[in-house]
């Protein structure tokens, strides 16, 4: 018997555990640890920071659907990985054993870096459903006594579409309330260009992305770095393409909803061997570490290099199908383990995004999503924004029964050449 940890209960932590339950032996043991009872689909956090949905909306609580499926939850904080011993440290001072570890905690949101940033500072964040909620709150309050609006994301980003879908689900409700003519919105982003999305640009998205900002009226700065955020007023730093000091620009807002930095969660943070600098998990092609054989890790909290060097710094990001694709291949690889062979599986790392543009949206395909690339395709239109709402309700529903490919959804993406894993 063998028993199998996950770390974290989001999109790449649930799936995870599912799958590894089903590929795993009759007699292994499957356990998820998260700090939170609830899964959330957090592609829906911008509809919640405008109030179109409610945190309930998005949620699905884990214990009853893992207990169905056989599936051990531990509902606590781990506060340390101990690789050495092959244990993890729980918020209660005791330890849970595991034979195999799957890192899915998804980052560490890195507002401590500029000063005067998040929401114990002067801006909003929808990176997490409680953020989202709390932003939700403020923009009740905010259309009573409208003002200027700053969207984006500052330097060492590596998420920019929630940046992108906000702006203009923002600027969709203004216009509905009929208040969107008193709102200036800027959008202040560390990429070279807009739709570079931190993956040098995906077929014609800066194209695409540039004509909707110029449609809707929002200004850009790009090649932007955030200083310091005060209240009612932003410092931003805009440089050349050598990285050089071009212009400084103090921006006025009355509400700002900003993309941080990630970095790795500090239960794995300065553990040699097993994390980058900045606490990103290393892993081989297998998804697995290169010093500890029994750990893996998929998501958000694993150490990808920056596609391309960029004036101001920006990350590449790790978006849901990519996810998906490093799942699969790590319970394939886990289970050859348990059989005694070497990992053997690798994920494709292909990218499909709907990007919600409001009352329009944005859709690629990047296989793989690092270039260089087999196949780039992007497109828009309304069949983007109805795409992503049924997307969201179909999601939220496979969570809630415990699946994580249902067999038509394999067959209708291969039918598109979207596949989890490489061919060996």
């Amino acid at each position: 018997m063998a028993r199998i940890v996950i770390l974290g209960a989001g999109i790449g932590g649930v799936p995870m555990a599912l799958e590894m339950k089903h590929l795993a032996r009759k007699e292994d043991e499957v356990c998820v640890i998260s700090d939170s009872p609830t899964f959330h689909f957090v592609p829906s956090n911008p509809w919640v920071a405008v109030k179109w949905r409610k945190p309930d909306d998005i949620k699905v609580e884990l214990a009853p659907m893992l207990k169905k499926k056989g599936i051990n939850f531990i509902n606590q904080k781990v506060t340390r990985v101990h690789p050495d011993r092959n244990q993890v440290e729980l918020a209660d001072g005791s330890n849970v054993d595991y034979d195999y570890l799957v890192i899915a905690t998804g980052p560490k949101l890195a507002f401590e870096e500029v000063p005067g940033f998040g929401p114990h500072g002067h801006t909003q964040s929808v990176c997490h459903v409680d953020h989202a909620a709390e932003a939700g709150e403020f923009w009740d309050e905010f259309v009573k006594d409208p003002g200027p609006i700053i969207v984006g994301s500052v330097q060492g980003a590596s998420c920019f579409g929630p940046a992108y879908e906000y702006a203009f689900i923002a600027d969709s409700d203004l216009r509905k309330r009929e208040i969107r003519d008193r709102v200036p919105i800027t959008f202040v982003t560390s990429e070279p260009y807009i739709g570079h999305l931190g993956l040098g640009g995906v077929g014609d998205t800066k194209g695409l992305l540039e004509g909707e900002l110029r449609q809707h009226h929002i200004k850009a700065i790009t090649n932007a770095k955030v200083d310091r955020i005060e209240k009612g007023v932003m410092h931003v730093i805009e440089v050349d393409e050598k990285g050089q000091e071009k212009q400084k620009h103090e921006l006025p807002f009355k509400h700002a909803m900003m993309i941080p930095a990630f970095k790795g969660v500090d239960a794995v943070a300065g553990i040699e061997g097993l994390v980058n600098p900045r606490g990103f998990v290393l892993i081989d092609e297998y998804q697995r570490n290169p010093t500890f054989k029994n750990i893996y890790s998929v998501g958000v909290c694993v150490a990808i290099p920056p596609v391309e060097a960029t004036p101001v710094p920006t990350g590449s990001p790790k978006t849901g199908y990519m996810i998906e694709s490093m799942v699969t291949a790590t319970a394939h690889n886990i289970r050859e383990q348990l059989d005694g062979k070497e990992p053997s599986h690798k994920g494709t790392w292909n990218a499909l995004c709907l990007a919600d543009l409001g009352d329009t949206g944005v859709a690629f395909i990047a296989r793989p999503q690092i270039p260089p690339r087999n196949v780039t395709w992007a497109s828009k239109g309304r069949w983007v924004h109805l795409a992503k709402i049924a997307f969201e309700k179909y999601f939220i529903r496979k969570i809630r029964k415990g699946i994580s490919e249902p067999f038509y959804e394999r067959l209708g993406l291969r039918l598109m050449g979207i596949v989890r894993l490489k061919k060996s």
